[in-house]
């Protein structure tokens, strides 16, 4: 037997609806912005979050050994990774040698591939501008007192206004840890309010320093809290903590992520940075979105991976791919 179903639209504004369809079941479409405005701090919500950690290290302990991705397969889910990519260089001796480098590198050029973002310090905002301009490829800078974020709030908001002033459309911020770890939500709330203030039309990425935040209930919280702030994105580590990107920590993150869009609407996006090397930590990373959030979380809009050495031995695999053999990692720009 064949079922035909039968969709009505909503009649124009100003118009009676159709006597056949009843008002409360015509199709209304609601339009959202695309970009996460926030929400009231709901502390109720935040202090009620709890993580079975036991649970959290299975779960992440599962996802290497879930899929196996090899051959074209393998090359796809790379040449994917590039284009998730924020290449990145934040290093005490950077150069403008060193960035314009870093410009240059940005993957398979006659594929339409390129990486997500070039990262780079304040410093080096108006250089990388230039290097870029006409590619479609956005400069992110780190701000607001990279990495400890100690400055004084004032100092660290006009930092982020001489970033967008420079030309950055993507601002990575960094929290008070303090904030996190004494439980003060409302005081982390309130800064990063004044961050997302501060950027503008800049994409706003919280770096939450989850290295020194001691629990995954605070990471939950900190989270949790930095979306209610209006994040685009939240981000694991600075790079410069003891422990970075971890994958409990990005399944804690992302279910926050998951928990927020289910009750608000609007998709935050995920960035985990530090530590991510080798082509087959970004596989694994490149799993657990797929897995915890869907596809729609494995484009550059709702994923970046924050790394610099990583595009060397994607490259590396990729011409192991084509040809059989490795190539030297001295061949490559990023070394």
């Amino acid at each position: 037997m064949e079922t035909k179903r039968k969709y009505e639209r909503a009649a124009p504004a100003g118009d009676p609806l159709p006597t056949v369809v009843a008002p409360e079941r015509a199709l209304r479409v609601v339009t959202r912005p695309e970009r996460n405005p926030g929400t009231a701090l709901d502390l109720d919500l935040v202090r009620a979050l709890r993580v079975n950690r036991s649970a959290v290290e299975r779960r992440a302990a599962t996802i290497p050994t879930r899929r196996t991705v090899k051959k074209e397969w393998q090359a796809a889910w790379l040449l994917r990774a590039i284009t998730c990519m924020d290449l990145t260089t934040l290093q005490g001796d950077d150069t403008p040698t060193n960035v314009l480098r870093l410009c240059e590198a940005l993957g398979a050029a006659d594929l339409g591939i390129t990486v997500g973002a070039v990262c780079v310090y304040h410093a080096f905002v108006p250089l990388a501008v230039r290097a870029l301009e006409g590619s479609g490829i956005p400069v992110a800078a780190v701000s607001t007192g990279f990495p400890a974020g100690l400055n004084p709030l004032p100092q660290r908001i006009e930092e982020i206004g001489a970033s967008v002033a420079a030309g950055a459309r993507e601002i990575d911020v960094v929290i008070t840890r303090a904030h996190a770890l004494a439980g003060d939500w409302q005081a982390l709330y309130d800064e990063v309010r004044a961050f997302r203030a501060a950027c503008g039309a800049a994409h706003m990425k919280v770096i939450l320093g989850t290295g020194d935040l001691a629990t995954l209930v605070t990471v939950a919280r900190a989270s949790m809290v930095a979306m209610m702030a209006g994040a685009d994105f939240i981000k694991t580590s600075t790079g410069k903590e003891a422990v970075n990107a971890t994958l409990p920590v990005g399944v804690v993150m992302t279910r926050m992520i998951r928990d927020y869009h289910e009750r608000t609407g609007y998709a935050v996006g995920f960035k985990p940075a530090g530590g991510i090397r080798s082509a087959k930590t970004a596989l694994q990373w490149l799993v657990l979105m797929k897995e915890e959030l869907g596809d729609r979380w494995l484009k550059a809009e709702l994923f970046r991976l924050g790394a610099s050495s990583l595009l060397t031995d994607i490259e590396r695999q990729l011409e192991h791919f084509v040809t059989g053999r490795y190539s030297a990692a001295h061949r490559h720009p990023m070394v």
